[in-house]
């Protein structure tokens, strides 16, 4: 059987590149078609095995402004040929769900979300904060991109959803249902710590939707320290709103966020994701996470409640400094209430080994119906 694995881009090992990581383990003889490779920004298992980039590859400056080719993503990654392949899985955000297919081919799409940049999150990037030249270009080309999403969504046979809010909104953009594996936690790169901890901690890249100017001015406003770790447009905004509590660290490697982890008094994470890797990998190290109630957080997070023996975290209703505030005076008052091997236990149910095995478990039972077919 001949695999091709199709990813929207490489260029640093973030969430979608850890499963990624497991679609290489589960299929080693797999070729991975990819819109851009930035070499040696991703782990051996995926930087070792055959990649064919798009023509946007050999693009002057591709490799640092590839966001802006977004109108071209599309016409990129139709142009992969994908002749004599048996099964295609793609791991999508973008436009890698939109490959065209050969007939008779299997595809699996294990999408992270429909192209957010059109979708739900269109005012984030193309909205008040973009220049205007952008403002005035994007309208009538996101709707060429969500008309082209759409359209492309029957090239693939079966979706897999990494959470149930994903799939709530594959089925609102695309009218299709998806089977919901949650990503996988890598629990054995944390160190389960009891200590009470020393700050609170974002793990974050910094953009605006990930709405990190909450935790600082919620801070500021409790004179708390907070440790910032991630790097992105809003560092400049963000390090401006910050008062004396407040500590940047930029990028740092996954061992240093690990041990980040273990020391820290509690997670912040008070923006809304479609799924959320950084709660868990903060309750593999016994650390209780303070959440939005929105997204994935709602799906990975045992709130603090009456009755609930093992919380891992608070949940906080509204997105506002007031009610994060709020949320870090309430867990100050109930820590005793979160037991690190509670918060462990509850990360494994998540764990990477899980994952491959479901993963697996999967696309063998599609196989399977679709040789049937």
């Amino acid at each position: 059987m001949r695999v091709a694995l199709i990813h929207d881009w490489l260029t640093g090992m973030r969430g979608g590149e850890r499963c990624l990581e497991v679609f290489c383990e589960l299929f080693p003889d797999a070729d991975l078609f990819t819109l851009l490779h930035v070499r040696g920004s991703v782990s051996a298992t995926i930087e070792n095995r055959r990649i064919t980039t798009s023509f946007l590859q050999r693009l002057p400056g591709a490799e640092a402004r590839y966001r802006a080719l977004l109108p071209l993503f599309p016409w990129a990654v139709e142009r992969f040929d994908l002749r004599g392949y048996d099964l295609v899985l793609s791991s999508s955000h973008c436009v890698a769900k939109g490959a065209r297919v050969p007939r008779g081919a299997l595809h699996v799409c294990y999408c992270f979300t429909p192209m957010r940049y059109v979708w739900d999150l269109y005012d984030d990037y193309f909205g008040a904060r973009a220049p205007l030249a952008v403002r005035l270009a994007m309208p009538p080309v996101a709707a060429a991109l969500r008309r082209w999403d759409r359209r492309t969504a029957v090239r693939v046979q079966h979706y897999v959803a990494i959470s149930r809010f994903v799939a709530d909104r594959i089925g609102r953009c695309y009218g299709r249902d998806a089977e919901v594996i949650y990503p996988p936690v890598d629990c054995q790169r944390f160190r389960l710590s009891e200590d009470a901890g020393e700050f609170y901690l974002v793990v974050s890249a910094l953009a605006p939707y990930k709405r990190v100017d909450l935790a600082v001015e919620a801070a500021n406003r409790l004179g708390r320290r907070l440790v910032v770790v991630g790097s992105g447009p809003e560092e400049r905004r963000l390090r401006a709103l910050a008062g004396p509590t407040v500590e940047f660290l930029g990028w740092q490697a996954d061992a240093e966020v690990a041990e980040l982890y273990a020391r820290c008094r509690a997670l912040l994470f008070p923006g809304v994701e479609d799924f959320g890797i950084v709660p868990l990998e903060a309750m593999a190290s016994g650390k209780p996470v303070l959440a939005f109630e929105r997204g994935g957080a709602r799906e990975t997070v045992v709130p603090l409640e009456q009755g609930i023996e093992s919380p891992t975290g608070l949940l906080f209703a509204e997105q506002t400094v007031e009610a994060l505030a709020e949320a870090v005076r309430r867990f100050e008052a109930n820590a005793h209430r979160f037991v690190p091997k509670a918060l462990r236990a509850h990360a494994e149910g998540f764990d990477r080994p899980l994952f491959k095995e479901r993963i697996a478990a999967c696309v063998a039972r599609r196989r399977e119906e679709f040789s049937r077919c």
